[in-house]
């Protein structure tokens, strides 16, 4: 019979191309992973993998075999999902992704009374950028990802995933106190022009929102510092270091020396729980669910 978790080994291999990518989302070694396909190797009595330069390549054999093992697995994981709807309790592994100031601002008032409530759920967190982490609940690797979008930067959601919105996150425009616009009650985004903005990196939803926010207004906002984090966003800004565009979620209180301006028409952020429909019936999947959204209204905001 052959072995499930070399089974798991080679579809890993399959989808991400590599034994180190694979050995990244199974959380091996990439040694172990490597054993793995030497062992199914001997137990199917078949190539299955050739090496190419430094790294392999899956012989036709083995991708036949990865198709089949793709069914097996989602066999396996409807049985177990069948075994723990019907003991009706939360058990078991649960993975959540979030990006950071979710996992900051929201997860420190949801986990505590989640594992609690649940003792027998092992949960995990991962920080992760939305887009990666949707892709990680699309291919298995994690339960629930908390992600956020703007209105006019929509975050794309795959068929085979749901989706419940936890809330919406304001946004305001942060200036260093001895700014020009420092004292006005708020801005537009035309007051804006010329400006030198810390924003995250380029490919980020944040960095697209702020382009597209300002090209709207005719304006090509130029992006002198790309910085990933909000605190280290606030360190510069505290230091007179160019304008932010920060949400409240997470924030905590601002440093001295930093402003706080809305901005009009006022921008949102929308929040958002994913999980993989297939996995809906799973009670570990529900109670977390619930949790996420009664945390909203006790989450960390400015």
């Amino acid at each position: 019979m052959i072995d499930l978790g070399r089974l798991r080994a080679l579809h890993a291999v399959a989808t991400y191309g590599s034994v180190g990518s694979a050995a990244d989302a199974l959380g091996y070694t990439p040694s172990a992973v490597s054993q793995q396909l030497a062992k199914l190797e001997r137990e199917t009595r078949t190539v299955l993998i050739e090496k190419r330069g430094r790294g392999i390549v899956l012989t036709d054999a083995a991708l036949q075999l990865a198709a089949t093992a793709s069914k097996v697995l989602e066999l396996v994981e409807s049985a177990e999902l069948t075994l723990e709807e019907q003991r009706g309790q939360a058990i078991g592994s649960l993975s959540i992704a979030a990006f950071p100031t979710a996992t900051r601002g929201l997860l420190p008032a949801v986990l505590p009374k989640l594992m609690d409530d649940n003792p027998a759920l092992d949960v995990t967190v991962t920080e992760t950028d939305p887009v990666e982490a949707v892709a990680a609940v699309a291919r298995g690797e994690l339960h629930i990802a908390i992600v956020h979008d703007w209105h006019n930067t929509p975050l794309a959601i795959p068929d085979e995933l749901s989706r419940i919105k936890l809330g919406t996150d304001p946004a305001d425009v942060l200036v260093p106190a001895s700014h020009r616009l420092a004292g006005k009650e708020f801005v537009r985004a035309d007051d804006l022009v010329g400006e030198r903005w810390i924003c995250q990196p380029a490919g980020s939803i944040c960095h697209e929102w702020l382009v597209r926010t300002m090209r709207k207004a005719g304006v090509q906002p130029e992006v002198a510092y790309s910085i990933a984090e909000y605190q280290t966003q606030l360190a510069m800004l505290a230091r007179g270091i160019g304008i932010g565009l920060l949400p409240r979620l997470g924030r905590g209180p601002l440093p001295a020396g930093v402003i706080a301006l809305p901005l009009q028409p006022a921008p949102s952020r929308r929040l958002y729980a994913v999980w993989r429909t297939a996995t809906a019936r799973r009670p570990a999947i529900a109670v977390t669910l619930a949790a996420l959204k009664s945390g909203w209204a006790a989450r960390d905001t400015a």
